[in-house]
């Protein structure tokens, strides 16, 4: 068994792979000041509630981008699974060619997703939207070249920011939209947060397919926890919602071989 975890700003986001199946997966609220008994704790304790025996874990794989959590998550694993965990960071196997100016800069969890979609998508040109505390665009090249991106507040960011920065308007339920024009206040928030995440989507894979795949059209790949609510709307090839996951468990295997 092989326990991958994806460590968000808003979630942590969890699986487990038996023999290259993923065989459950379960999130939790991150929680910068957690300490590594209380993740030791709830990691024992949701593996066994999905009928897995916490002690056949032999591997674990992170992926951050909570610093303030990498600690506990080590600690963690060492003393509730006997295990020294790889954790994705600049220097590990990833297979890729990083074309960005500054590889260090990229997000662990941009690579694993990027590794994710050549994993199942190989010898193609991909674009990886992924959903999550922030949207994330990127763009890698059939043989394994991560080329860039985009990063813009996710859906739920927004709409917190919404709520937070001005006096009169609501949290609301984020839920797809058949109307593009609303009519009461919160119909207005939904149908706006909505349709600007399915245009800015467009926009980008529109504009990076010109510019760095114009002779080769790549595939839309969709993923993270919001990627569902736009299904309707068909602009992706695929969705994924565990890309990264699949993306870790590779990694791991580049590594450990």
């Amino acid at each position: 068994m092989i326990l991958c975890l994806d460590v968000g700003n808003t979630q942590v986001f969890g699986g487990v792979f038996n023999e290259g199946q993923l065989v459950t997966q379960f999130r939790r609220t991150s929680q910068l000041r957690s300490s590594s008994d209380e993740l030791g704790v709830f990691f024992r304790g949701v593996l066994r509630e999905n009928d897995i025996d916490p002690s056949a874990v032999r591997d674990i794989v992170i992926c951050s981008v909570v610093p303030d959590l990498n600690y506990s998550l080590r600690a963690c694993a060492q003393k509730y699974f006997g295990i020294d965990p790889l954790v994705l960071r600049p220097g590990v196997k990833t297979g890729l060619n990083i074309a960005y100016r500054d590889p260090k800069e990229v997000g662990a969890d941009r690579i694993a997703d990027a590794v994710g979609a050549i994993k199942l998508f190989p010898s193609r040109n991909l674009i990886v939207a992924d959903f999550g505390t922030a949207t994330t665009v990127c763009a890698v090249t059939k043989d394994k070249t991560f080329l860039g991106g985009n990063i813009l507040p996710g859906v739920r960011l927004a709409m917190e920011a919404l709520e937070m920065r001005t006096a009169q308007l609501p949290s609301v339920e984020i839920v797809p939209m058949q109307s593009a024009l609303g009519t009461t206040t919160v119909e207005s928030i939904q149908s706006g947060l909505y349709w600007s995440n399915v245009g800015m989507i467009r926009e980008l894979v529109s504009r990076i397919t010109a510019q760095v795949f114009p002779e080769e059209p790549p595939l839309v790949i969709g993923t993270g926890g919001f990627v569902h609510l736009f299904a309707q709307e068909r602009i992706f090839d695929h969705m994924v919602g565990d890309l990264i996951l699949t993306g870790l468990l590779e990694i791991l295997s580049l590594n450990r071989r």
